[in-house]
């Protein structure tokens, strides 16, 4: 297949181009006509076609200009579509109007991760995410703790909403084809825990030396001297050697709240 136009390689594009692929996604994203829908990484604009087409709203952020007049010719006459270029971690996302309430994309490898973890509190109004991520990212979101995948997305995102769905998805529907597999993830918010802010702190201090105990990973962060977080730790029930991993998510919230 010939692309309208040329990837960037240095925003690592991957474009989605086989539309055998949105009929899963939507059944996924259980899409209504009153959604409101964010989309990060339109790319061709075949997703927001297809979804523009299906419900109220769409605000499509992308990174890269030079798509714009290939997306408008994409999306001809719908108006339910509101385009803006720029990066989507520093947009003010929460000021968007409609509010969204569902985060339906093709993420860029790249901001996957962190996206996902500032819409958890950064975008409230959003009840349920599907997104195509690298596979490697959509195994950590809902990971074991004491497994390789765990660390503080995983614990993030299973304080804040449960998964719904999961589908791999083939090489093929991009191009050009990535060197790594893909899959879509799905799930719906559940709630934050009360503090999420400190809970959150906390977390990330957490995983940030994975190789050190609970407690040396917390005086480093300077949330709590080592002696003060192995006292906490055994209160919870867990020996001052516990590392992060070792930890589900609600004992985190256990911990923060204890730390306070």
């Amino acid at each position: 297949m010939t692309l309208p136009v040329s990837p960037n390689r240095d925003l690592g594009q991957h474009f989605l181009v086989d539309e055998n692929i949105l009929g899963v996604i939507g059944r996924l994203a259980e899409l209504g006509a009153d959604d409101v829908v964010l989309e990060v990484g339109p790319g061709l604009g075949v997703l927001t076609r297809f979804l523009a087409d299906r419900v109220a709203h769409v605000h499509g952020v992308e990174l890269d200009r030079a798509l714009e007049p290939h997306l408008e010719t994409m999306l001809g006459k719908r108006t339910n579509v509101n385009l803006l270029f720029g990066d989507a971690l520093r947009l003010d996302l929460e000021a968007l109007d409609p509010a969204p309430t569902k985060l339906v994309a093709n993420l860029p490898y790249n901001i996957a991760t962190p996206l996902i973890v500032e819409s958890l509190d950064g975008l409230p109004s959003v009840e349920r995410w599907i997104v195509m991520v690298q596979r490697e990212v959509a195994d950590r979101f809902f990971a074991k703790p004491s497994t390789k995948a765990y660390g503080a997305v995983s614990v993030l995102v299973q304080l804040a909403a449960e998964r719904t769905g999961f589908h791999t998805v083939a090489r093929t529907v991009f191009r050009p084809r990535p060197n790594v597999d893909s899959a879509l993830v799905a799930f719906r918010r559940t709630g934050l825990p009360d503090e999420y802010t400190d809970v959150k702190r906390v977390v990330e201090a957490a995983f940030a030396h994975r190789r050190k105990t609970l407690p040396n990973s917390l005086e480093l962060a300077g949330i709590a001297e080592r002696a003060r977080g192995a006292e906490v730790l055994v209160s919870l029930g867990r020996a001052p050697e516990t590392r992060a991993e070792e930890l589900a998510p609600p004992e985190f919230v256990a911990l923060a709240e204890s730390l306070r």
